[in-house]
């Protein structure tokens, strides 16, 4: 039961992405017709904070591909953070919320990311300790768990990366620039008027 949650976590995001879809579909953001400088500003953010988020989980993917449960990570994003690709993907999910042009999306998007990965941490966290013991916990005292140190980052002059299974990280890395991609083909149906939104929100 301990690791339910985590093994669960990629079909449940793929659920709430499908609930998501739809409301994103169903919805129009009003500073469209009210202010477009504003839904410039948050198209902006929405991208920049994508990039960050796929240029980190990219960062982090490195250092974890072809190590996961064989040997704790303790290098690279994972010395300022326990949860580097959590915390970039976090920023991903903001970024997504602000290409939908609204500020209602974003503080949806991350109170429900927040809600469900505070459990998913909490697993991961009683997995580790199992796999690592004293190591993890030493680990643990030394390094935050969510919100990265830039100050005790620690990098190798050298570092082995499994190339193979590297190629695969990088494809669920850039997952939130395809779903910009998405958003924007959606929003390009809504204004030819393929399709028609229910509501409109800020």
């Amino acid at each position: 039961m301990k690791f339910y949650i985590e093994k669960y976590r990629i079909a449940v995001s793929r659920i709430v992405a499908a609930i998501i879809l739809f409301f994103v579909f169903a919805t129009q953001s009003k500073w469209e017709t009210t202010n477009e400088k504003v839904t410039f500003v948050l198209f902006l953010a929405g991208i920049i904070l994508v990039a960050v988020a796929s240029l980190g989980r990219m960062w982090c993917s490195l250092y974890i591909a072809g190590y996961k449960d064989t040997q704790l990570i303790t290098k690279g994003p994972y010395s300022t953070c326990r949860y580097p690709l959590y915390f970039f993907s976090l920023i991903g999910v903001m970024g997504i919320g602000f290409c939908t042009e609204t500020l209602t999306f974003p503080i949806v998007f991350t109170i429900i990311f927040v809600s469900y990965y505070w459990f998913v941490i909490r697993s991961e966290e009683t997995r580790l300790r199992g796999l690592f013991g004293s190591e993890y916990e030493e680990y643990r005292k030394k390094v935050p768990a969510f919100f990265p140190r830039i100050s005790i980052l620690v990098e190798p002059a050298h570092y082995t990366v499994n190339p193979t299974i590297y190629r695969q990280h990088i494809f669920s890395a850039l997952w939130f620039i395809w779903v910009v991609g998405i958003l924007e083909v959606i929003e390009g149906v809504k204004e030819i008027g393929i399709i028609s939104t229910a509501w409109s929100i800020y």
